[in-house]
């Protein structure tokens, strides 16, 4: 599937099935991870990696991420393991660019890091041509590359995958098996047939165009009803938008998210996923779960919720 899709190099031996893409996350660092280890992730990040990381006794540090993804410049030269979203950089959206992409292998090499690739929503980019993974640009062994099948199919279907160099496999396979031995073979067997079939291929390409459809309305809802409060942040992939407020700071976005559930309108504060102290205020309007019918007067009931709390704000 990945070979075929996102040009993943890998042979049987190199793929281990996992319950979801958490758990790829959880093998990979009881392999890797001693206790006050430095772990390096992308601010904002996603916040489950940050607690397996957290879990297994590492010391996460929030690196930033601007329109090009990673800063690699600002790594900091005692990590030993960095998780990054390439594809597209939960939550913001953004892919990592070539030139960061480069400059990110190379410093894996000279600092013997290892990098873990997460391809989260790498299936739904709307436009121009995917750029090449990490693991396929690698040559020298030092990324794992994690997938899922929860976005592109079911939430409830937990099966991921990891692909794993050889200098990593045997710990791994000792990890899983001291974990849960396999994930279950019924899911597993099923899921090939579907794949082999040809089917998934043809869900994805449909499932694709309806999210397509949903991310221009949710778009153009935000410019027709909260410009004057949001930037939207560029994104042309995955199923949900950011925007960040032109103005105000996190007590505003707390005050627009409780507003605009009350009105029926489900979103997610942006400063949730920040580590640091200097959270970036905005909203994470997600779009994989309702109908493109139904998104634009959601979007009105958002930009009059925003018009109330920015007056009261004012006052």
């Amino acid at each position: 599937h990945v070979g075929v899709s996102r040009g993943v190099r890998a042979e049987v031996e190199d793929v281990f099935i996992t319950n979801g893409a958490q758990q790829a996350l959880d093998l990979v660092g009881r392999v890797l991870i001693e206790p006050g280890d430095c772990v390096a992730m992308e601010e904002p990040g996603y916040p489950p990696a940050r607690q397996v990381f957290q879990s297994l006794g590492a010391r996460v540090v929030p690196v930033p991420v601007d329109a090009e993804g990673l800063d690699v410049a600002a790594l900091p030269d005692t990590a030993r393991l960095v998780y990054v979203t390439p594809s597209h950089q939960f939550p913001l959206g953004m892919p990592m660019s070539p030139a960061r992409r480069v400059a990110l292998l190379e410093w894996a090499k000279r600092r013997d890091a290892v990098v873990i690739e997460d391809d989260y929503d790498s299936e739904f980019r709307f436009g121009g041509r995917p750029l090449e993974t990490l693991h396929g640009m690698d040559r020298s062994g030092r990324v794992l590359y994690v997938g899922s099948f929860s976005k592109v199919m079911v939430p409830m279907l937990r099966m991921g995958f990891l692909v794993a160099p050889p200098s990593l496999q045997r710990e791994l396979r000792w990890a899983r098996r001291v974990m849960d031995w396999h994930s279950p073979v019924p899911e597993q067997a099923a899921l090939a047939r579907f794949i082999d079939s040809g089917l998934l291929a043809r869900h994805i390409r449909k499932m694709r165009r309806d999210y397509e459809a949903r991310h221009a309305r949710v778009a153009e809802g935000l410019s027709r009803h909260c410009g004057g409060w949001l930037q939207v942040v560029p994104s042309v992939a995955g199923l949900h938008l950011c925007a960040t407020f032109r103005r105000g700071g996190v007590a505003l976005e707390r005050e627009t998210v409780a507003r605009a559930r009350a009105a029926g309108v489900g979103l997610i504060t942006l400063s949730r996923y920040f580590m640091g102290p200097r959270a970036r205020p905005g909203l994470v309007l997600g779009y994989g779960g309702i109908p493109a019918a139904r998104i634009p007067e959601g979007m009105r009931r958002l930009g009059a919720c925003l018009g109330t709390v920015a007056g009261l704000t004012r006052d």
